[in-house]
């Protein structure tokens, strides 16, 4: 029997699965098999080959984007299980099939793994939800444990830094491979101890601010009230920094949706959307408009908009919140 684990390697697809691995763990576990990539890569589960015995454990990818993936793993005869908040639709009723897919704006699916574990191991759902940009989902997890202000600041910093490595063009842009970096993180039962006393969370912390550096000396192509957008050259430091710049920009501008429009050496875009805090809604639909396109209402992305379309995304990202407001 195997059991493979397939999850998005951002913070809350890092996060969500430590918290399975630590409260599922068993002495003498056979090593799991990881399958996971860049951020933008959600189409894991076609990298899968699994049959009758094997577990499949998927975490923080669109079902929507793997859904051939699910229906011929169950043809297979494994047994998959499945936690996500992207939206999902003509989700599949199988014996076979456990379903955790909650989309709501405020849940991430370390949240959702929190809630299925009761708690167990509530401090990585924090730093996930966190990472996610869901600050006071976050907070509201972590008040049972209570945390001081110093060591929220840290757990809130270390989430953002995850999430930060997994943005790039491949994995080679990265700091870390997620599964190299899930791995690092694994001995580590409380956050704070990697934060205090692992390398990796140094070389992660100064990439970080080198990035933002030069990320915050772009100026907007589009600076309304209701909206803004930004477009960023194609250089690895841009693609890394994207989704945290995306987040940063968002938490100072709450009633504001920001898109930013990084460049790909064909020509097209990639892009990442945030609808505004005070209004979390749309990112999703307007994404989904679009080819590759996709997310959830609070945040969403298009992996590939070719340049000719990227006139017709300014124009309907300014439409679809200029009545937000």
């Amino acid at each position: 029997m195997a059991k493979i684990d397939v999850f998005n390697g951002d913070a809350d697809g890092i996060c969500a699965l430590l918290q399975l691995r630590k409260a599922e763990a068993t002495p003498g576990d056979e090593p799991r098999v990881l399958v996971t990539g860049v951020k933008r890569d959600i189409a894991l589960l076609a990298r899968v080959e699994a049959g009758a015995g094997d577990i499949v454990t998927v975490l923080d990818v669109s079902y929507d984007k793997n859904r051939d993936g699910v229906n011929r793993l169950l043809d297979g005869g494994a047994t998959v299980r499945y936690f996500d908040h992207h939206r999902a639709t003509d989700v599949a009723s199988h014996a076979g099939f456990e379903v955790h897919i909650d989309p709501a704006p405020d849940i991430c699916t370390s949240l959702i793994v929190d809630r299925y574990l009761n708690g167990r191991q509530r401090s990585w759902a924090v730093v996930g939800a966190f990472g996610d940009n869901l600050e006071k989902s976050a907070m509201r997890a972590a008040e049972p444990q209570g945390r001081s202000r110093a060591d929220l600041e840290s757990m809130a910093e270390l989430g953002r830094y995850l999430n930060y490595n997994a943005y790039g063009r491949t994995v080679e842009d990265l700091y870390f491979a997620p599964a190299k970096l899930f791995e690092a993180l694994l001995p580590y039962d409380d956050p704070l101890d990697f934060v205090r006393s692992d390398a990796a969370f140094a070389t992660l912390r100064d990439g970080y601010r080198e990035d933002i550096t030069k990320a915050q000396t772009l100026v907007p192509t589009v600076n309304e009230d209701a909206c803004a957008v930004f477009v960023l050259p194609d250089e690895p430091w841009a693609a890394r920094v994207s989704g945290v710049f995306a987040n940063m920009l968002a938490s100072a501008s709450k009633e504001r949706a920001h898109a930013l429009m990084t460049l790909r050496d064909d020509g097209a875009y990639v892009v990442s959307v945030r609808a505004p805090i005070a209004h979390p809604d749309g990112a999703d639909t307007l994404c989904s408009r679009f080819p590759t396109g996709g997310g959830r209402k609070s945040a969403a992305g298009i992996n590939e908009l070719p340049a000719s379309m990227a006139d017709e995304f300014v124009e309907a990202f300014r439409d679809a919140y200029r009545g937000s407001r």
